[in-house]
C-alpha cells in the first residue's frame, strides 16, 4: 500500500466565528423568561469548559471537541427555547383578557418596526462589527415575528372557539398570567 497514493482526508478547523453559523440565541422576554427556561440545558457547564480550555492552549484548533460539543448543546437549547417562546404566546393569545392581548399585539409589532429600523441602521455598517449587528438583529426581529404569529394564532383560535358558541364563557373566566 503507497501511502502517497491515498486519498487525504481534509480536516475542518473550528473557531469561534463557526458558533456564529444559523440564527443567534433567542432574546427571551423576562414576563415568560421563568417559564420558558424552566428545565432547559443552558450549555453553561460546555461553555466554562471552552474557556478554560481556550485559556490553557491559548488557541482555538487545541479545543474542537469543546466548540462541537458547545455548538450542538447550543443549537439544541436555542430552538427549544424558540419553541417554548412561540407556545407560551399562544397560550397568552388563547386566554389572556382580549384587551390585554391586543395590548401586546401592538407591543409586539412596534418591537418589530423598532428592530426592522434598527436593521436598516445596522446596513450602514462594515466589517465585522457591522455584521454581527445585523446577525443579532435579524435573529430578534425573526424571534418577534414568530412570536406575534403565535400570539395571533392563540388570539384568532380564541375567536373561532367563541364564534361557534363554544367556550366563550369559559374563555371570559379563565384566568391567565405571566409565567
Amino acid at each position: 500500500m503507497d501511502v502517497d497514493k491515498q486519498e487525504t482526508m481534509e480536516e475542518t478547523i473550528l473557531v469561534g466565528d463557526d458558533l456564529m453559523r444559523g440564527p443567534p440565541s433567542p432574546v427571551i422576554p423576562k414576563e415568560i423568561a421563568s417559564h420558558v427556561l424552566e428545565g432547559v440545558e443552558l450549555c453553561d457547564g460546555i461553555l466554562r469548559n471552552l474557556f478554560l480550555c481556550l485559556q490553557i492552549n491559548d488557541i482555538e484548533p487545541f479545543c474542537q471537541d469543546e466548540i462541537v460539543l458547545y455548538r450542538q448543546c447550543a443549537e439544541k437549547r436555542d430552538k427549544e427555547i424558540r419553541e417554548r417562546m412561540q407556545d407560551s404566546e399562544y397560550k397568552l393569545g388563547f386566554s389572556m383578557p382580549m384587551e390585554q392581548a391586543k395590548e401586546r399585539v401592538t407591543q409586539l409589532q412596534s418591537e418589530v418596526t423598532l428592530l426592522e429600523r434598527r436593521m436598516i441602521l445596522a446596513s450602514g455598517l462594515e466589517g465585522m462589527e457591522g455584521f454581527r449587528q445585523r446577525w443579532s438583529l435579524h435573529g430578534q426581529l425573526e424571534d418577534t415575528r414568530k412570536r406575534l404569529e403565535a400570539l395571533n394564532r392563540g388570539m384568532a383560535k380564541r375567536e373561532n372557539q367563541s364564534s361557534t358558541g363554544e367556550g366563550s364563557n369559559t374563555a371570559a373566566r379563565k384566568r391567565w398570567f405571566f409565567w
